[in-house]
């Protein structure tokens, strides 16, 4: 039987590596030592050039459909790894019949969730993997995906800029469908559920786990935060895209779920355009660190994320998703927060420095809208609040004089832990 390789544009390297030699015997020279998953097939980690693969042994019609697979969810732009080729016809030196092999790109910085459980895990950091893990089923089932495999070995974890991300690592149990009925959704979720505390379990045995995680307990966190997003995700409300106020809400209820918004899309139905969200789980410091590189503004943290909403919020509403952030992130500060922040009177610009003043006008915004029971735009709810709340704040830097110390959580406010302060007039 002749050998078939197919294989993307560019990798034809893979050509040389020893296809006549079963992958369990491969040479310690064409392979990388990198941590895996359990998984019921060999898998190896070779490395050509400057590239990572795995390749895995499996029959041919599977390799072709995960391969399939793998291609349609990376077009829908699914967190997954990226599918380089497929091995079929292989023969030993002897003319004996090898599997057929899948290679796909290795994720830079990944690991599996095995992994990473199998260290001194923090819970919080723990928690915030489960929530990676339900977004990223979230993610598949909004697609039309049912996994039926769903595990920590076939799922690969990636702290990217800040954002920890779970990416599906092995499709080949997969199918995909125009739409998933609530019973395959329910199976892929007792799946996980059983998979996760199986895996869990395993490595309590090994001595491995944090002893203040509870296997069952952390594997029915997957099925909790699932539904809880998928609720609010798919719930019935609709935001026609003028709605601000609307659109605003739902924002806020996915940040007390702990979860940010990752994009915000204009989506066209029957009834009218409506805005569809895209959530994703953040490291501590992602938003002051995503709106200085893009703004320049270097704010706290509850402030960044504030503001950081607006900016997308602003993205959809002049229609300029097809632009560079930097870009505009450019524009949001000519056009939004240099305008409204320079609409406080020269003699009361030491009440708050200019981003607090700026995360306060859109808190504004909401509790107007919400007393008015209607949109309110940024421009009267900037005016409303520089006549009728700023006007009567102290002035921070009368308050606080002018040391900075530690971050404070208490509004946004930095202050120096040995000075003595009336914290009476900080309007908490």
């Amino acid at each position: 039987m002749a050998l078939r390789v197919t294989a993307a544009a560019g990798e034809h390297d893979l050509l040389f590596l020893p296809w006549d030699v079963p992958l369990e015997e491969w040479p310690e020279s064409v392979l990388v030592a990198l941590p895996r998953g359990i998984s019921r097939h060999i898998v190896r980690f070779v490395k050509l050039g400057g590239s990572v693969y795995a390749v895995k042994e499996t029959v041919e019609p599977i390799a072709r459909h995960e391969y399939d697979l793998l291609f349609e969810l990376g077009r829908r732009d699914v967190p997954c790894v990226d599918p380089v080729g497929i091995v079929a016809g292989r023969t030993d030196r002897a003319g004996e019949e090898l599997p057929a092999a899948i290679i796909t790109r290795h994720l830079q910085f990944s690991l599996p969730y095995r992994a990473l459980f199998s260290t001194t895990l923090r819970p919080d950091t723990m928690n915030r993997l489960i929530d990676a893990l339900a977004v990223l089923i979230v993610r598949l089932h909004l697609v039309g995906f049912l996994w039926r495999d769903c595990s920590l070995s076939n799922t690969l974890f990636r702290r990217d800029a800040g954002a920890f991300a779970a990416y599906l690592v092995d499709a080949e149990t997969g199918e995909l469908h125009d739409k998933l009925s609530n019973g395959q959704r329910e199976y892929d979720l007792q799946t996980a559920e059983l998979n996760v505390a199986g895996e869990l379990l395993d490595v309590e045995a090994s001595g491995r786990l944090h002893p203040s995680i509870d296997p069952v307990a952390t594997s029915a966190l997957v099925r909790e935060r699932y539904e809880t997003l998928w609720s609010e995700i798919t719930g019935p409300v609709k935001i026609a895209l003028g709605d601000r106020h609307a659109l605003d809400a739902r924002v806020r209820r996915l940040n007390d779920l702990g979860y940010d918004i990752a994009e915000l899309s204009v989506v066209s139905e029957d009834e009218g355009d409506c805005v569809r969200v895209t959530p994703k789980v953040v490291d501590v410091g992602h938003h002051s660190r995503r709106l200085l590189r893009l703004t320049g503004l270097d704010v706290e943290e509850n402030q960044a994320r504030r503001l950081l909403n607006d900016l997308d919020t602003f993205r959809v509403e002049e229609d300029l998703k097809k632009e560079p952030e930097e870009l505009v992130a450019h524009r949001w500060v000519a056009e939004r927060f240099e305008p409204v922040t320079g609409m406080v009177p020269a003699d009361l610009r030491t009440k708050l420095e200019p981003a607090q003043m700026y995360h306060e006008v859109l808190e504004h915004r909401w509790f107007m809208g919400e007393r008015l029971g209607t949109d309110v735009t940024i421009w009267q709810a900037a005016a409303d609040y520089v006549t009728n709340v700023l006007a009567e704040k102290p002035d921070e830097q009368a308050v606080l004089g002018q040391r900075l110390g530690r971050p404070s959580d208490v509004s946004g406010v930095r202050f120096d832990e040995t000075a003595e302060l009336d914290l009476s007039e900080l309007d908490l």
